[in-house]
């Protein structure tokens, strides 16, 4: 099973592509989506939109997974986050792939045993469970990984799989 990752953002929107075999997860591609602040907001959405599909359209992943939108500090940034977790929801919506959606506690507590765990916890569980040589960079490229490895543990739960299909 492809699992994508996407960690929503307007300016770095990361992702992650992990295949499940067995009891094995295997990194397939993983990076982030830059937009500059000078692009009008517009302009930025549809690059992360296109850049997107395009992974969609060239990987074909079973199923994507992004995490809800959470922000009980900054609400100014959940605008710009809510933006851009509509255009990567758009894309999956017309590739046809099934979306899991999973809280940032959610996500910690699959990839690391710790609903709480701090980001250099996530990723070095990150970098660890996926035998990379080095710490995926920048911090949404991790964060994506995190995102395709909790949805691959989901899809490995029969009741969880079931209540998507």
């Amino acid at each position: 099973m492809l699992a994508l990752g996407i960690d929503p953002g307007t300016a770095i929107c990361g992702f992650g592509l992990v295949e499940s075999r067995g009891s094995r997860l295997i990194p397939i591609k993983y990076g982030s989506v830059f937009t500059s602040p000078k692009m009008r907001m517009e302009d930025r959405l549809v690059k992360i939109y296109d850049e997107l599909d395009a992974l969609m359209k060239e990987y074909k992943p079973d199923i994507m997974g992004i995490e809800k939108l959470f922000f009980n500090r900054n609400v100014t940034t959940a605008i710009p986050v809510g933006q851009a977790r509509g255009v990567v929801l758009l894309a999956a919506a017309k590739n046809n792939i099934p979306i899991v959606e999973r809280t940032p506690m959610q996500i910690k507590q699959d990839v690391t045993g710790y609903g709480k765990a701090d980001k250099k916890q996530v990723i070095y569980m990150v970098t660890k469970l996926l035998h990379l040589p080095e710490p995926p960079k920048p911090d949404d490229t991790a964060d994506a990984l995190a995102v395709a490895i909790c949805t691959t543990y989901c899809m490995g739960n029969a009741a969880f799989r079931n209540s998507i299909n």
